[in-house]
């Protein structure tokens, strides 16, 4: 390994400027996630409180391991828009009873999120994260109670992306606090084991109307529930003791390197290249996020505008691609396209990195992701390549309610991919070229 020699100077011009400029964002940040977690409003929380029932994040956090981490994913979603910041939904990642799970918490103080279509978008995508990942999928839900007249989006697409989960054999589990309505429904009549609260939960049709013979409309009797709680606290307690018996193992290999070594350089200076108005030296970020600050990098005598090379992340193996700041060549495309042919060849996670819509590594290296199938993390590019986990640093302006998985502090970024990639190694992490459709084929040197 090639440990990485770069040091950001505090003193660079533009530097303390852009430190300022991303400290800025992230006051804004930490303003739409106070109002996020505030759901409904002080009166809502407290008539809430007052009838013995938990807020999502009390439920969540009653839930986990303890001291154990929970990822959420957009949590300000919607920020910006009409819709309440959050959409009225908690979703992340977290550990129960030593398996990770994808945990998806519905926020019943918070009106109108069965016709909010940022809540249906964020349910949808964590059901699609447990899917891809393997991670068991536990809904805590309770709906609020809707305005007269207030509809649902139209389609049933919640109930499309549930379904994966059981065609790929994994478990959900769905806790019934209260009354469940709309799409919101389709959470507890798709699980596999569904624990309701006795004298609150109250399943009150299936989700979706069908036409009787006459016309009428017919909706299908809730299921029974397979376990009864008495209070919210023992509802819990079950789901806790339900994923212990699912015997859940991750299928994917564990890290390679434990305990990993710490970066050498100091994570405070991704403030500064965050809020640069250019892009900058990707190194300097790699040397702030790999173990020991150790990268190998490939190719590094053809082109400039494409960097490449392999590294490790709190112990897994990575690839990583980076677009500089210069238009790539044809010999730029080559390196990309052969690097992510050996990354599925060798069952290697790959990490994207750069600040634009994927164009700078040229369109046949956008094609060979997209037919890629070992696991892609991406930070600020969007959903290019269709990767597990997207994640952005704070820009101008309201953001995480497009296509990303939210938007992080600069100085997590290290804890944040370490928690993704320890997620995605629940599944089988294996490339196209290992059955796949994409072929790693010659590429012109």
């Amino acid at each position: 390994m090639t440990v990485l020699d770069t040091a950001v100077d505090p003193r660079t011009p533009g530097y303390p400027e852009a430190r300022n400029a991303t400290l800025d964002r992230l006051d804004r940040l930490d303003a739409a996630l106070e109002e996020a977690r505030a759901g409904g409003g002080e009166r809502a929380v407290t008539r809430h409180h007052a009838r013995g029932k938990l807020l999502p994040r009390e439920r969540i956090e009653m839930l986990l391991d303890q001291d154990a981490p929970f990822l959420e994913l957009s949590p300000v979603s919607g920020w910006g828009t009409e819709f309440p910041v959050g959409a009225g939904v908690v979703t992340g990642i977290g550990v129960v009873e030593a398996v990770e799970c994808m945990i998806i918490a519905t926020d019943p103080t918070v009106e109108g999120t069965a016709a909010n279509p940022y809540a249906v978008e964020k349910i949808r995508r964590a059901a699609r994260i447990a899917s891809a990942d393997r991670l068991p999928l536990v809904n805590l839900v309770e709906s609020a109670a809707e305005s007269p007249g207030v509809g649902t989006p139209p389609g049933g697409s919640i109930a499309r992306d549930l379904s994966r989960l059981s065609t790929r054999r994994v478990p959900a589990v769905c806790v019934v606090f209260g009354p469940t309505s709309g799409d919101i429904a389709y959470l507890p009549a798709l699980a596999d084991y569904t624990i309701m609260v006795r004298g609150h939960a109250k399943l009150l049709t299936h989700p979706r109307p069908r036409a009787g013979a006459n016309g009428s409309d017919v909706r299908a009797p809730a299921a029974p529930a397979d376990q009864l709680a008495e209070d919210e606290r023992d509802a819990l307690r079950l789901a806790r003791q339900c994923v212990r018996r699912l015997n859940w193992r991750k299928a994917g290999p564990p890290p390679r390197t434990f305990p990993p070594a710490e970066p050498k350089y100091d994570p405070e200076d991704l403030l500064a290249l965050a809020g640069l108005s250019t892009l900058f030296d990707p190194r300097e970020v790699l040397a702030r996020l790999l173990d020991g600050s150790e990268f190998d990098e490939f190719k590094p005598a053809v082109g400039a505008a494409v960097l490449a090379g392999w590294g490790e992340l709190h112990g897994y193996p990575v690839g990583v691609l980076a677009a500089a700041d210069v238009p790539p060549t044809a010999a730029d495309t080559q390196k990309a396209v052969h690097f992510i042919q050996l990354a599925n060849a060798t069952d290697t996670s790959l990490l994207l990195l750069q600040r634009d819509d994927g164009g700078a590594l040229g369109s046949p290296a956008v094609d060979a992701l997209a037919h890629s199938t070992v696991p892609l993390l991406a930070l600020n590019t969007g959903r290019t390549g269709d990767p597990r986990f997207a994640f952005s640093w704070p820009a101008d302006g309201p953001a995480g309610g497009g296509d990303d998985d939210g938007v992080i502090d600069p100085r997590d970024t290290r804890t944040v991919l370490g928690l993704c990639l320890s997620a995605v190694h629940s599944a089988v992490v294996a490339g196209a070229g290992h059955g796949g459709a994409f072929r790693p084929g010659k590429v012109d040197q």
